[in-house]
């Protein structure tokens, strides 16, 4: 019999488990439940749409058998079963999709829940077992087949007899250690306390044979033991609860055992609406972003139920992109059971749920930003730029909607700030709210351009986001103050200089006109600066493309190499203005070099690739022999 080999991401993971890093090793038994639930909601599923399969709920359930004398551990259902391919790829590969992806600084964080990222938690198995046996017969298929594993060393999969369509999982559980009580796992008490903590809203009969000690038959003090098969879980799905019934360890364990994230939620929202439309919903708002959010493989939507029973997995229409973070289901009374994904779209109870729920999201947001502002910048930090995405796409149709729910760096508060704390406090003199753009908060803060509106005493907001200033120029203005750029070629202020600086640039207009023609089409003028206090030199834009947007739409695929208008601007109050009249009288090839010094200098404070490095420390040499 061939032993096979785990996949090598999958072994490494695999390794993880059965030398445990987590502390919580009780919750092995949620992802087998879990898992079984999952295969009877496929045969559900499946039944909705195949006429020639009937589903009569009372016959299918999960069942939980303890044999403390031979240390075995029993996890049967009576599911959709698994085919020897299924066997080799849901079991031989662990997180088929994404596993290499998880971070190693991540490996040891306590409460980090590989299990719940990655999707592998049938492998918590071998947290509390040294040998696991799957046994499944698939629906539809005359052949049962036998998986075991011992743990990282392989598993075999072989032929097997089994009369019944469905899955059996056999541990053998591990010997106790000095560290470990492996005994609990088989104790009934024990096992009842895990399934009523973890899987209590499960939709079907989790089972077990409960002993109890009963008055004997025809005996007035005579007592026995009676072993009686009972269901452990109340089934009573957790929505159609009454909210003051459930408690907050509730819904965090809803959110493991349907296992929407890996953490624990940010917030929860329980919706129970009677009028128009009726719907249940739970929501979840996470706390830390899904390590695929920004990829192709993740799909936002909401669980669909019609009366309790499952429509849809990924609803996507319950929610608008930018809110595809949250988490949770809807269930409603008023959808048909065997709707189509095609009329789901049209459905007018959807929409009206759908336009509900954005409200209530919202509302909620609101609510975490005014009541637990540490909370709301926690949740801002992992999917703030979805909302700012939100703002940008369909040509601005949501900005009202989401602007409340902005937040940016202050370069005054040092920490992130909504619009309306800024406008709030904006001086009477202010007519627009400035921002400036870099990769960071530290780079932003050496900008030679944020020294005049920084002097004038005026507050900035920092943009390091790639989409920030693109949903910032559509959302154009808040509360009637428009967004001004502090790299703008007009500021929206004058300042007692400006006279000054006018006739300095008519005076020399020659000197400028000559600077220009040496970078040729590099910039589009070279003017005295404004803006400048301490710097020698900056550059500004003039035109709808800023010199971010530049970086930006030129590192996409397919770039069209776009370009901003830059002006180069020179601080005539610095030293090296001096240095640049002089060279033009006496020498006008170091003039030149100065300007081309000049420009290189301005490229690197904004972070912009220097052509031709070599020539640049070339001219460097020169300056200094």
């Amino acid at each position: 019999m061939e032993t096979k080999q785990f996949k090598a991401e999958s072994k490494r993971l695999l390794d993880m488990m059965i030398n445990s890093i987590y502390t919580h090793k009780e919750i092995f038994l949620r992802e087998l439940l879990s898992n079984a639930s999952d295969a009877i909601d496929k045969i559900y599923y499946r039944a909705l749409t195949d006429d020639a399969l009937t589903f009569d709920k009372d016959g299918y359930y999960i069942k939980v058998t303890a044999d403390k004398e031979n240390r075995i551990l029993k996890i049967s259902d009576t599911g959709i079963g698994m085919t020897k391919e299924e066997l080799e790829t849901n079991l031989g590969t662990i997180a088929k999709s994404g596993s290499l992806a998880f971070k190693k600084e991540n490996e040891l964080k306590d409460g980090y829940d590989i299990i719940g990222q990655f999707g592998v938690g049938f492998y918590s198995a071998f947290m509390v077992a040294d040998e696991v046996t799957v046994i499944s017969k698939a629906l539809g298929s005359e052949e049962a087949y036998r998986w075991e594993s011992k743990g990282a060393d392989g598993y075999t999969i072989t032929p097997c007899q089994k009369d019944s369509i469905g899955t059996e999982i056999t541990l053998k559980i591990k010997e106790n250690t000095e560290d470990e009580n492996y005994d609990e796992y088989l104790e009934e008490y024990r096992l009842k306390s895990i399934i009523k903590k973890y899987s209590d809203f499960i939709r079907y009969p989790i089972k077990m044979d409960v002993s109890e000690r009963k008055l004997k038959e025809g005996s007035e003090n005579e007592y026995e033991d009676v072993v009686e098969e009972q269901t452990i879980n109340s089934m009573v799905p957790i929505w159609r609860k009454n909210k003051k019934d459930l408690t907050t360890e509730d819904y965090e364990n809803f959110y493991s055992e349907k296992r929407y994230g890996f953490d624990k939620p940010l917030k929860h929202i329980h919706i129970s609406v009677d009028g128009a439309v009726r719907y249940n919903a739970i929501l979840y708002i996470p706390e830390k972003i899904p390590f695929d959010y920004y990829t192709q493989e993740y799909e936002k939507g909401l669980e669909l139920y019609s009366n309790g029973v499952l429509i849809m997995n990924k609803s996507a229409d319950l929610l608008p992109d930018y809110f595809s973070f949250v988490k949770g289901m809807v269930d409603s009374e008023d959808l048909s059971l065997n709707i189509s994904r095609e009329l789901l779209q049209h459905d007018r109870q959807l929409k009206l749920i759908a336009k509900n729920i954005n409200k209530k999201i919202k509302s909620e947001l609101l609510a975490i930003l005014k009541n637990e502002r540490e909370k709301y910048e926690e949740f801002f930090k992992s999917f703030g730029r979805q909302l700012k995405f939100g703002v940008y796409s369909d040509y601005g149709t949501h900005k009202d909607e989401l602007q409340d729910l902005l937040m940016f760096y202050s370069s005054k508060e040092k920490k992130l700030v909504t619009l309306d704390e800024y406008v709030s406090r904006m001086p009477e003199d202010q007519k627009y709210i400035y921002y400036a753009t870099g990769e960071s908060n530290e780079r932003i803060d050496k900008l030679p351009q944020t020294e005049l509106v920084a002097d004038k005493g005026y507050e900035i907001l920092y943009f390091t986001d790639e989409i920030d200033e693109f949903a910032i120029r559509m959302l154009m203005s808040y509360k009637e103050k428009e967004f001004k750029s502090v790299s703008s070629g007009d500021l929206g202020f004058t300042v007692d200089e400006d006279q000054d600086t006018d006739e300095e640039e008519k005076e020399n207009k020659e000197l400028f006109n000559f600077m220009k023609n040496v970078l040729n089409d590099k910039v589009k003028d070279v003017k005295v600066s404004k803006r400048l206090k301490t710097h020698p030199v900056c550059l500004s834009t003039d035109g709808a493309v800023s010199i971010e947007m530049e970086k930006i739409l030129n590192a996409m695929p397919n770039s069209q190499n776009v370009k901003a208008d830059k002006i180069l601007e020179i601080n005539i109050h610095h030293e090296v203005y001096a240095s640049l009249k002089d060279a033009f009288v006496k020498d006008q090839e170091k003039l030149a070099l100065y300007t081309n010094l000049l420009y290189n200098q301005a490229l690197l404070i904004e972070g912009l690739p220097i052509e031709d490095p070599v020539e640049f420390t070339n001219s460097i040499c020169k300056v200094m022999v």
